[in-house]
């Protein structure tokens, strides 16, 4: 389902779940989405591998030294030329630089088409990237909402998303990943919003306390 307005977004998840009438009054309308441009895309994926299971301050100071060891400039190249070893020393898993290195290998390959990406179904984004070694649905996912401006995805494995949920709702406990694809179902067209209005449900309860 499109909308034109973000206003008219908002209003639409309250009508479909007015357990949302709260946060969306305190939140306001959702930010507006906007794909990045192609020569950002790599750059984004990278981000995104270092800041998997990690709080935002450590991950922003490991990626300002991947940053340095890939010479200040974050590209395929520069990852392909700083290897495993030295990507490590930034303090990353091994795991994690040996995903950026594949990931970099892919695009090199051209086995991952980030020029097309705009052109391309969630699905076969989702499908092109989750090939890479370290790469699961949750990078992909937020790849598809946040560089692709992509509307309605719905990461039902982020944790956020999940507690964000079960705060809006009131529940004892947090919501299955199950559950949550079902209960998205309603919001079909505009999930992106609606995980975004779970996440500010979650700073607005740590605001309070």
């Amino acid at each position: 389902m499109t909308h034109s307005t973000r206003d008219e977004v908002a209003k639409f998840i309250v009508r479909r779940d007015k357990a949302f009438r709260d946060v969306v009054k305190n939140a306001g309308p959702p930010p507006s989405r906007r794909r990045a441009r192609v020569d950002e895309r790599f750059s984004y994926l990278v981000r995104s591998i270092v800041f998997q299971l990690l709080a935002t301050s450590a991950a922003n100071t490991i990626h300002a030294r991947v940053e340095d060891v890939c010479g200040g400039e974050v590209s395929v190249e520069s990852i392909l030329s700083t290897g495993p070893v030295r990507l490590k020393s930034a303090g990353l898993s091994r795991t994690k630089a040996e995903a950026m290195v594949d990931l970099a290998t892919h695009v090199h390959r051209g086995a991952i088409r980030l020029h097309q990406h705009g052109r391309m179904s969630d699905d076969d984004v989702l499908a092109e990237l989750t090939a890479v070694r370290g790469i699961g649905p949750w990078t992909a996912q937020m790849y598809l909402m946040h560089t692709l401006g992509r509307g309605d995805v719905w990461p039902v494995g982020d944790y956020g998303v999940r507690n964000g949920w079960s705060i809006v709702h009131g529940l004892d406990e947090i919501v299955s990943p199950v559950q949550l694809e079902f209960e998205g179902a309603k919001f079909d067209g505009v999930r992106s919003e609606v995980a975004w209005y779970c996440w500010q449900a979650v700073h607005f309860q740590r605001a309070t306390k």
